[in-house]
């Protein structure tokens, strides 16, 4: 237990500074700082950054597929989209196969905002001040934790 203010006793366990949900808010805000200002340049935000990841990595997606690679829904989802879609980013249509699928392809303009994006992970590892072993074994064990919180 810890005296605060007041004189009154905190049990530890509820303690701000205790509060590994904490850590990981104040460790996003931060990250989510740092992105903002490298992703001014490219006139996208964080979540569409991460849109353009999936589709850098694997082109041609149906929404459903981007939605589970970010974890978001499509309510969530279709506002980004629209957005970069209207920033010449990316083309929505309907499946050919399935009309109930709308399927994401990037335009010349989206795959050439990869290029100028390739320095993004650099300046993150230069502004962490860590080395790439334990960002690395940091990663796998926030997957870790994120898995065993979503089972």
């Amino acid at each position: 237990m810890s005296t605060h203010q007041n004189d009154k006793k905190v049990p530890d366990a509820l303690l701000l500074d205790s509060q590994l949900c904490f850590a990981l808010y104040s460790a996003n805000l931060a990250m989510n700082k740092l992105y903002r200002q490298l992703l001014t340049r490219l006139g996208i935000t964080y979540p569409q950054y991460l849109v353009m990841l999936v589709l850098w990595e694997r082109d041609d997606v149906t929404v459903s597929d981007i939605g589970e690679r970010l974890f978001l829904d499509s309510a969530t989802l279709t506002p980004l989209l629209k957005r970069l879609e209207a920033a010449g980013l990316l083309l929505r249509q309907r499946s050919r196969r399935d009309e109930r699928q709308v399927v994401v392809t990037l335009t010349a303009e989206g795959r050439a905002l990869r290029e100028k994006a390739l320095s993004i992970p650099e300046s993150v590892l230069c502004a962490s001040d860590c080395d790439l072993t334990a960002l690395k074994n940091l990663k796998g064990q926030l997957e870790q934790l994120r898995d065993n919180l979503n089972r």
